[in-house]
């Protein structure tokens, strides 16, 4: 595939969703003054009827789409990441997560990118540490627009709650249009050998990939896996890569702690792999405002530094 082709995360969720409730009349959407932002724009034109704004409002939003969901209604909130997690996490907790609603969340800005156009306050970085803490609370980081249409449609299907963390609106086209998602299944993105196994989710997957690439010029060879289900984890799987590999990498646009990096350690502890395990992602500090890509090169996720964090790990087990 090519990676330097550009789509949008946002308009697969809200085309999935139109799609889905032209199929099926219990789905409908819930709003909090982000039809635009949410490219959802086509389903208010289409099903006007089904669409409830419910303004700058997300404690409202949520609390909405758990009563419609009460009422076995199928709805989806979608608006800006650290809005949903943040502003409205006890609505979330408590009427979602705790009453076990199929209330979807879908989340807006996930990482840095939003520091482009919004700045900081709008770059979602702990959106996946606060909902892995919620009981039930299943999660999926897609690495395409293609697969957050799948997973859009794979969630739908779930009977808790669920969260899909998209982009900005401009991320690179990853994984080949006919290629399956599998719920809570990791899949091996490319595969040049087993000196180190690399976790990764979301867009930046791209500059993984592109690490694979040098990192085999110099006859080093990795396995690339998008753990795209971050809740339920494929733990059985990530056990397995680990065995074959001399070490273990994590890279997440979101803060090391409670995100990608923090499972991959729970698993790796739990299991006793004995292996080392390099965490790349925002260490523990917040965003800052800039383009998307320069900002990832700013912490540490460029395709130059995670192939270079790979030959230090490696050099490191020979030391």
């Amino acid at each position: 595939m090519n990676t330097k082709t550009i789509a949008s995360t946002r308009e697969a969720a809200a085309d999935a969703i139109l799609e889905a409730a032209l199929k099926d009349p219990k789905v409908v959407f819930v709003s909090a003054d982000s039809v635009k932002a949410a490219r959802a724009t086509k389903f208010a034109a289409t099903l006007p009827d089904r669409l409830f704004e419910m303004g700058i409002a997300e404690q409202t939003a949520v609390a909405f789409a758990a009563g419609m969901a009460s009422c076995g209604y199928k709805p989806f909130v979608m608006t800006y990441a650290n809005f949903i997690t943040m502003r409205a996490c006890e609505q979330v907790r408590n009427y979602t997560g705790y009453t076990h609603l199929g209330v979807k969340l879908i989340g807006l800005n996930g990482g840095v990118h939003g520091g482009e156009r919004e700045g900081v306050t709008h770059q979602s970085i702990e959106d996946l540490a606060i909902l892995r803490a919620i009981p039930g609370m299943e999660i999926v980081v897609p690495a395409d627009p293609g697969q957050t249409r799948k997973a859009t449609f794979a969630m739908l299907d779930r009977p808790g709650p669920g969260y899909i963390r998209v982009g900005c609106g401009r991320e690179p086209v990853l994984c080949a249009e006919d290629e399956p998602f599998v719920f809570d299944k990791l899949h091996v993105m490319r595969k040049t050998g087993s000196d180190a196994v690399v976790f990764a989710i979301g867009p930046v997957l791209r500059n993984v990939l592109e690490a694979a690439e040098r990192l085999e010029r110099e006859g080093i060879g990795i396995t690339v896996v998008d753990l795209h289900t971050l809740k339920p984890l494929d733990s059985d799987g990530v056990k397995d890569l680990i065995a074959t590999a001399k070490t273990v990498i994590t890279v997440e646009d979101h803060n090391i702690i409670g995100g990608l990096g923090s499972a991959v350690a729970e698993v790796m502890a739990e299991s006793g792999s004995g292996k080392r395990l390099t965490r790349l992602g925002l260490q523990d500090v917040f965003g800052v405002s800039g383009e998307g890509n320069a900002l990832l090169d700013h912490f540490g996720m460029s395709a130059e530094t995670i192939a270079e964090t790979v030959k230090r790990a490696l050099a490191s087990l020979d030391s």
